[in-house]
Protein backbone atom coordinates (compact mmCIF):
# COMPACT_ATOMS: atom_id res chain seq x y z
CA UNK A 1 0.00 0.00 0.00
CA UNK A 2 1.47 3.81 -0.66
CA UNK A 3 -0.37 7.18 -0.87
CA UNK A 4 1.15 9.54 -2.76
CA UNK A 5 1.67 13.25 -2.51
CA UNK A 6 2.21 15.73 -5.50
CA UNK A 7 2.94 19.12 -4.97
CA UNK A 8 2.52 22.29 -7.39
CA UNK A 9 2.09 25.49 -7.43
CA UNK A 10 0.70 25.03 -4.06
CA UNK A 11 -1.54 22.64 -4.21
CA UNK A 12 -0.81 19.05 -3.31
CA UNK A 13 -2.80 16.02 -4.32
CA UNK A 14 -2.68 13.36 -1.68
CA UNK A 15 -3.59 9.65 -3.48
CA UNK A 16 -4.92 6.58 -1.90
CA UNK A 17 -2.92 3.96 -4.00
CA UNK A 18 -3.95 0.77 -3.31
CA UNK A 19 -5.93 0.61 -6.78
CA UNK A 20 -5.84 -3.44 -6.68
CA UNK A 21 -8.11 -3.43 -3.33
CA UNK A 22 -9.96 -0.33 -4.66
CA UNK A 23 -8.18 1.29 -1.97
CA UNK A 24 -9.53 -0.07 0.92
CA UNK A 25 -8.25 0.77 3.94
CA UNK A 26 -5.50 -1.37 6.34
CA UNK A 27 -3.89 -0.12 9.13
CA UNK A 28 -0.72 0.89 6.89
CA UNK A 29 -3.03 2.76 4.80
CA UNK A 30 -4.57 4.73 7.54
CA UNK A 31 -1.40 5.74 9.14
CA UNK A 32 0.48 6.67 5.52
CA UNK A 33 -2.19 9.02 4.78
CA UNK A 34 -2.54 10.79 7.95
CA UNK A 35 1.29 10.90 7.59
CA UNK A 36 0.50 12.68 3.65
CA UNK A 37 -2.02 14.70 5.65
CA UNK A 38 0.30 16.29 8.23
CA UNK A 39 3.03 16.62 6.05
CA UNK A 40 1.22 18.40 3.23
CA UNK A 41 -0.45 20.70 6.73
CA UNK A 42 3.04 21.12 7.57
CA UNK A 43 4.18 22.63 4.56
CA UNK A 44 4.24 26.46 4.21
CA UNK A 45 3.99 25.51 0.26
CA UNK A 46 0.97 24.04 0.63
CA UNK A 47 -2.39 26.33 0.03
CA UNK A 48 -4.83 23.71 -0.83
CA UNK A 49 -5.15 19.97 -0.55
CA UNK A 50 -6.83 17.79 -2.82
CA UNK A 51 -7.42 14.33 -1.60
CA UNK A 52 -8.21 10.99 -4.35
CA UNK A 53 -7.83 7.48 -5.01
CA UNK A 54 -6.29 5.47 -7.94
CA UNK A 55 -7.52 3.49 -10.24
CA UNK A 56 -11.93 3.20 -10.76
CA UNK A 57 -12.25 3.74 -6.74
CA UNK A 58 -11.88 6.57 -4.00
CA UNK A 59 -12.00 3.73 -1.07
CA UNK A 60 -13.95 0.93 -0.87
CA UNK A 61 -13.59 1.38 2.67
CA UNK A 62 -12.11 -0.76 5.62
CA UNK A 63 -10.22 -3.99 4.43
CA UNK A 64 -12.94 -6.27 6.76
CA UNK A 65 -10.17 -9.35 6.18
CA UNK A 66 -7.90 -7.47 8.59
CA UNK A 67 -10.85 -5.68 10.80
CA UNK A 68 -12.12 -9.42 11.61
CA UNK A 69 -9.09 -10.46 12.31
CA UNK A 70 -8.12 -7.49 14.74
CA UNK A 71 -11.38 -8.60 16.42
CA UNK A 72 -10.49 -12.02 16.99
CA UNK A 73 -6.91 -11.43 18.16
CA UNK A 74 -8.77 -8.65 20.83
CA UNK A 75 -11.29 -11.26 21.82
CA UNK A 76 -8.71 -14.36 22.30
CA UNK A 77 -6.55 -11.78 24.46
CA UNK A 78 -3.51 -12.06 22.03
CA UNK A 79 -1.02 -9.10 22.52
CA UNK A 80 -2.31 -6.40 20.03
CA UNK A 81 -2.58 -2.87 19.69
CA UNK A 82 -5.82 -1.96 18.81
CA UNK A 83 -6.55 -1.36 14.59
CA UNK A 84 -8.03 1.90 16.14
CA UNK A 85 -4.65 3.50 16.45
CA UNK A 86 -3.97 4.08 12.35
CA UNK A 87 -8.25 4.76 12.22
CA UNK A 88 -7.70 7.27 15.04
CA UNK A 89 -4.17 8.85 13.58
CA UNK A 90 -6.95 9.04 9.95
CA UNK A 91 -9.13 11.06 12.08
CA UNK A 92 -6.84 13.57 14.25
CA UNK A 93 -5.45 14.29 10.92
CA UNK A 94 -8.26 15.44 9.27
CA UNK A 95 -10.14 16.49 11.88
CA UNK A 96 -6.68 19.19 13.06
CA UNK A 97 -6.14 20.03 8.84
CA UNK A 98 -5.65 23.58 8.70
CA UNK A 99 -5.87 24.25 4.82
CA UNK A 100 -8.79 23.94 2.24
CA UNK A 101 -9.34 20.25 1.18
CA UNK A 102 -10.79 19.12 -1.29
CA UNK A 103 -12.24 15.42 -2.10
CA UNK A 104 -12.26 14.25 -5.45
CA UNK A 105 -14.33 11.08 -5.51
CA UNK A 106 -13.67 9.37 -8.70
CA UNK A 107 -15.48 6.36 -7.87
CA UNK A 108 -16.81 4.17 -5.67
CA UNK A 109 -16.83 5.50 -1.48
CA UNK A 110 -17.69 3.13 0.73
CA UNK A 111 -17.44 3.08 4.95
CA UNK A 112 -14.44 5.23 5.36
CA UNK A 113 -14.46 6.57 2.15
CA UNK A 114 -17.81 7.96 2.52
CA UNK A 115 -17.49 9.37 6.42
CA UNK A 116 -14.49 10.73 5.49
CA UNK A 117 -15.85 13.74 3.55
CA UNK A 118 -17.93 15.72 6.06
CA UNK A 119 -13.94 16.50 7.12
CA UNK A 120 -13.21 17.67 3.28
CA UNK A 121 -14.79 21.51 2.80
CA UNK A 122 -15.63 20.76 -0.86
CA UNK A 123 -16.47 17.50 -1.89
CA UNK A 124 -16.33 16.94 -6.23
CA UNK A 125 -17.94 13.96 -7.51
CA UNK A 126 -17.85 11.68 -10.71
CA UNK A 127 -21.32 11.53 -12.07
CA UNK A 128 -20.85 7.77 -12.25
CA UNK A 129 -19.54 7.63 -8.92
CA UNK A 130 -21.76 6.51 -5.85
CA UNK A 131 -21.61 5.64 -2.00
CA UNK A 132 -22.76 3.86 0.56
CA UNK A 133 -22.11 3.25 4.39
CA UNK A 134 -22.60 -0.42 5.01
CA UNK A 135 -22.76 -0.62 9.36
CA UNK A 136 -26.03 -1.51 9.55
CA UNK A 137 -25.40 -4.82 7.34
CA UNK A 138 -22.04 -5.84 9.02
CA UNK A 139 -23.32 -4.86 13.01
CA UNK A 140 -21.18 -2.28 13.52
CA UNK A 141 -21.52 1.32 14.88
CA UNK A 142 -20.80 4.25 12.16
CA UNK A 143 -17.50 5.57 12.58
CA UNK A 144 -15.97 9.05 12.22
CA UNK A 145 -18.50 11.19 13.60
CA UNK A 146 -20.86 10.09 11.10
CA UNK A 147 -23.45 9.56 13.95
CA UNK A 148 -22.96 13.28 14.24
CA UNK A 149 -21.60 14.84 11.05
CA UNK A 150 -23.63 13.57 8.54
CA UNK A 151 -26.73 15.03 10.45
CA UNK A 152 -25.15 17.96 10.40
CA UNK A 153 -24.36 18.00 6.46
CA UNK A 154 -27.89 16.63 5.11
CA UNK A 155 -30.57 16.71 7.92
CA UNK A 156 -31.76 14.15 10.41
CA UNK A 157 -33.81 12.35 8.42
CA UNK A 158 -31.69 12.08 5.73
CA UNK A 159 -28.56 10.89 7.74
CA UNK A 160 -30.86 8.37 9.57
CA UNK A 161 -31.97 6.65 6.17
CA UNK A 162 -28.50 6.30 5.13
CA UNK A 163 -26.77 4.87 8.28
CA UNK A 164 -30.11 2.98 8.92
CA UNK A 165 -30.81 1.46 5.36
CA UNK A 166 -27.03 1.20 4.06
CA UNK A 167 -28.45 2.12 0.87
CA UNK A 168 -26.46 3.59 -2.36
CA UNK A 169 -26.28 7.07 -3.22
CA UNK A 170 -25.90 8.21 -6.48
CA UNK A 171 -23.69 10.87 -7.43
CA UNK A 172 -26.01 13.44 -8.34
CA UNK A 173 -28.40 12.33 -5.07
CA UNK A 174 -24.92 13.59 -2.78
CA UNK A 175 -24.83 16.80 -4.89
CA UNK A 176 -28.81 17.08 -4.37
CA UNK A 177 -28.68 16.32 -0.50
CA UNK A 178 -25.38 18.53 0.26
CA UNK A 179 -22.65 15.38 0.60
CA UNK A 180 -20.97 16.74 -2.71
CA UNK A 181 -20.92 20.27 -4.10
CA UNK A 182 -21.04 19.32 -8.06
CA UNK A 183 -20.20 16.36 -10.16
CA UNK A 184 -17.84 16.31 -13.20
CA UNK A 185 -17.99 14.33 -15.96
CA UNK A 186 -16.70 11.10 -16.11
CA UNK A 187 -13.33 11.32 -15.39
CA UNK A 188 -12.66 14.36 -14.35
CA UNK A 189 -13.26 14.93 -10.69
CA UNK A 190 -9.66 15.59 -10.00
CA UNK A 191 -8.88 17.97 -12.87
CA UNK A 192 -12.07 19.89 -12.15
CA UNK A 193 -10.34 19.69 -8.25
CA UNK A 194 -7.41 21.31 -9.15
CA UNK A 195 -9.05 23.67 -11.21
CA UNK A 196 -11.04 24.68 -7.77
CA UNK A 197 -7.99 24.11 -5.37
CA UNK A 198 -5.91 26.87 -7.88
CA UNK A 199 -8.30 29.30 -7.68
CA UNK A 200 -8.59 28.30 -3.61
CA UNK A 201 -4.66 28.83 -4.14
CA UNK A 202 -4.54 32.46 -5.89
CA UNK A 203 -6.38 33.68 -2.52
CA UNK A 204 -5.24 35.51 0.12
CA UNK A 205 -3.78 33.04 1.96
CA UNK A 206 -4.38 34.12 5.69
CA UNK A 207 -7.95 34.67 4.44
CA UNK A 208 -8.44 30.80 3.89
CA UNK A 209 -6.79 29.90 6.59
CA UNK A 210 -8.60 31.81 9.34
CA UNK A 211 -12.04 30.56 7.18
CA UNK A 212 -11.08 27.25 7.29
CA UNK A 213 -10.88 27.61 11.14
CA UNK A 214 -13.40 29.29 12.27
CA UNK A 215 -16.00 27.32 9.96
CA UNK A 216 -14.39 24.48 11.87
CA UNK A 217 -14.81 25.92 15.18
CA UNK A 218 -18.35 25.75 14.78
CA UNK A 219 -17.94 22.31 15.37
CA UNK A 220 -16.95 23.17 19.04
CA UNK A 221 -16.37 19.24 20.61
CA UNK A 222 -19.73 17.55 18.90
CA UNK A 223 -17.05 16.15 16.71
CA UNK A 224 -14.74 14.32 19.17
CA UNK A 225 -17.34 13.54 21.69
CA UNK A 226 -19.21 11.47 18.31
CA UNK A 227 -15.83 9.90 17.97
CA UNK A 228 -15.61 8.85 21.72
CA UNK A 229 -18.97 7.37 21.60
CA UNK A 230 -18.43 5.50 18.78
CA UNK A 231 -14.92 4.11 19.25
CA UNK A 232 -15.61 3.14 22.80
CA UNK A 233 -19.00 0.88 20.89
CA UNK A 234 -16.81 -0.37 18.75
CA UNK A 235 -13.81 -1.72 21.41
CA UNK A 236 -16.76 -3.39 22.94
CA UNK A 237 -17.59 -5.60 19.55
CA UNK A 238 -13.90 -6.53 19.55
CA UNK A 239 -13.80 -7.52 23.32
CA UNK A 240 -16.51 -9.95 22.08
CA UNK A 241 -14.78 -11.27 19.14
CA UNK A 242 -17.71 -10.34 16.78
CA UNK A 243 -20.16 -8.21 15.08
CA UNK A 244 -23.31 -6.78 16.72
CA UNK A 245 -26.82 -8.99 15.50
Amino acid sequence: MSVEIEINDGVAVITMNRPERKNAFTREQYELLANALNTADQDSEVRVAILTGAGAAFSSGQDLKEMMELASGVASGAPTTSKAGGFTVLLDALEVFSKPLIAAVNGVAVGIGMTLLPFCDLVLIDETARMRVPFSELGVPPEAASSVLFADRIGWQRAAELLLTARWVEATEAVGIGLALRTTPAGEALSQSRELANTIASKSAYSTRVIKQLMVAGRGSRTQEARAREEALFADLFRSGGFGG
